[in-house]
């Protein structure tokens, strides 16, 4: 899977770093390397699933994707 990221220069240092594709998914590091470092942690707890923790109605359907 590939996903863009944006990196913008921190007003503290360092960098912001976020995945427009993924809403809220967003991380900072004091370089490009830790920020890169940092967001793909993000990423993976972003898309980790999320096991029995869904409660659904009856007749809905729920289903797995492998990417």
């Amino acid at each position: 899977m590939k996903l863009k990221v944006i990196l913008e220069p921190s007003d503290e240092g360092g960098y912001t770093i976020y995945v427009p594709s993924l809403p809220g998914c967003i991380s900072e590091g004091e370089s490009v390397d830790d920020a890169l470092a940092n967001i793909q942690e993000a990423i993976e707890l972003y898309l980790e699933p999320l096991d029995d923790d869904i409660s659904v109605q009856e007749g809905v359907i729920v289903r797995e994707l492998v990417l």
